[in-house]
């Protein structure tokens, strides 16, 4: 029978794959942000506009958030909680390192993503931080009240879809924040856009906390995985029933078309910005089969996976600023080809760039992991 320290290792390593996981899918997306600019997808996707390969390429990165939010809720949960000693307040790590992710998001990332300083977009890693300050307050409420304010806010935000505001009335900024993508200043020599509104994001980080109790040193591994298993699966019914009948959850309804592959692709043409109740749904539950098959399945590729999940904060810098170098790189050997771009012309070769990209990037974030673990230095773990 393995040790109890063995038990512990095989779930931190369970939670590390899933964030490695989607950090690759984050990875592709990202390099499609990149270099298929001149196709830019819009919120839902126009299926008009799209092939089937752009659109399932960026509905495997509609896990990302989800996931990362989730588990960073999880995780808070584990650190409350750890497994070899007294339960102690996760307020002071909540609270610091939210606050290190809404500095990083204003100060670190405009950078990365445009290569100029003139619009700050707050996106998920503001998302991420504000909804890590939100449980930093909230963390001691009774369960009780957690639940109903997590399942509330992700079951009925979709009701909030009709309300909002113009840039003069009062109001307008606090609901951008909260539910509806725009700027927060417009005009100036920087623009603010809020791109990732937080209030759903609040409530998936409420449910990830209490979702904690999954990996207790008191949960079994069977109890967890049959519990993972038909969380994951009651999602992706409910999911069915809600968007297979045009009930609720969702802003645009889907439709059948005369092939298969265009009518499933408008069933999971979802809404991220905000995401609806169905886009989470479907990638929550998606998220917990994973969990439980990641859980189950080792071999080589599970340490890569685990490599990458252990530094996600060093992995996501560092490869959009490698993805900033590129595409100045080629726009300098080559010239633009796309407008003021250089753009890739099939996404083929994007999925190409992107398992050249892993490759390329394994070993410095494998050995940041390896650092991050032997360092005693507190900021490191932020990375």
């Amino acid at each position: 029978m393995p040790s109890d320290q063995a038990f512990i290792r095989s779930r931190i390593d369970s939670i590390d794959m899933m964030r490695g996981l989607v950090m690759l899918i984050m990875l592709l997306d990202h390099v499609r942000e990149r270099f298929f600019y001149h196709l830019q997808v819009s919120d839902p996707m126009d299926l008009d506009m799209t092939s089937a390969g752009l659109f399932f390429s960026r509905f495997a990165a509609h896990l990302c958030a989800p996931v990362f939010v989730f588990l960073t809720g999880l995780s808070a949960w584990l650190y409350a909680n750890p497994a070899n000693g007294p339960v102690r307040s996760p307020r002071s790590f909540l609270l610091k390192r939210g606050l290190f992710l809404i500095a990083l998001e204003w100060i670190v990332l405009p950078l990365a993503w445009m290569g100029t300083y003139d619009t700050i977009w707050l996106q998920v890693i503001w998302a991420i931080g504000v909804s890590m300050v939100v449980l930093a307050l909230v963390n001691q409420w009774p369960k009780v009240v957690l639940a109903l304010l997590g399942f509330g806010i992700v079951f009925g935000h979709n009701l909030l879809t009709p309300i909002n505001f113009q840039p003069d009335e009062w109001g307008y900024t606090l609901w951008t924040i909260l539910h509806d993508r725009n700027y927060l200043i417009s005009e100036g020599a920087i623009k603010i856009r809020a791109s990732y509104p937080v209030l759903p994001w609040i409530g998936v980080i409420l449910l990830g906390y209490l979702a904690g109790p999954l990996y207790s040193k008191t949960m079994s591994a069977e109890r967890r995985g049959t519990l993972l298993l038909q969380i994951g699966s009651s999602c992706l019914v409910l999911f069915m029933l809600l968007r297979g009948f045009n009930l609720y959850g969702e802003t645009l309804d889907w439709q059948w078309y005369p092939d298969f592959i265009t009518s499933l692709m408008s069933l999971l043409n979802l809404t991220k910005y905000p995401p609806s109740l169905n886009f989470l749904l479907v990638t929550l539950g998606l998220m917990f089969l994973l969990l439980c098959v990641l859980e189950k399945r080792q071999g080589w590729w599970s340490q890569i996976l685990v490599n990458f999940g252990s530094a996600p904060m060093f992995f996501y810098i560092l490869h959009l600023y490698v993805l900033l170098a590129l595409h100045w790189g080629l726009l300098t050997l080559f010239g633009a080809n796309q407008g003021d771009r250089f753009g890739m012309e099939h996404m083929g070769w994007i999925w190409l760039t992107s398992v050249l990209l892993a490759a390329a990037l394994y070993y410095p974030t494998k050995q940041f992991s390896l650092y991050k673990k032997r360092s005693q230095q507190a900021w490191i773990r932020y990375l």
